[in-house]
């Protein structure tokens, strides 16, 4: 398996329609909104002239896991996408 896939959240469901699609899709969404706002707030932490280590830390660590959280939708959307074909 492609390293990349690995911990990818996978459905069994041919139907984009079905509980489960459109618990996933909100999941998601949800997701995508708060790494967007994690971008911001980081942004916003580093336009600070002087910024503490913790803060940086902080910062860094919830980058890290948004963009983590965006890679495993990205995988997944693709590996749905592939099966699709």
């Amino acid at each position: 398996m492609d390293q990349r896939l690995r911990g990818a959240v996978w459905l069994s469901t041919t139907n984009p329609d079905s509980r489960v699609s459109r618990m996933a899709d909100e999941l998601e969404a949800a997701m995508i909104a708060s790494a967007e706002e994690v971008l911001a707030e980081a942004k916003e932490l580093l336009a600070e002239s002087v910024v503490g280590e913790q803060e940086l830390r902080f910062a860094g660590a919830r980058l890290a896991e948004s963009l983590g959280d965006t890679l495993r939708i990205a995988a997944s959307r693709g590996g749905r996408l592939e099966s699709a074909d």
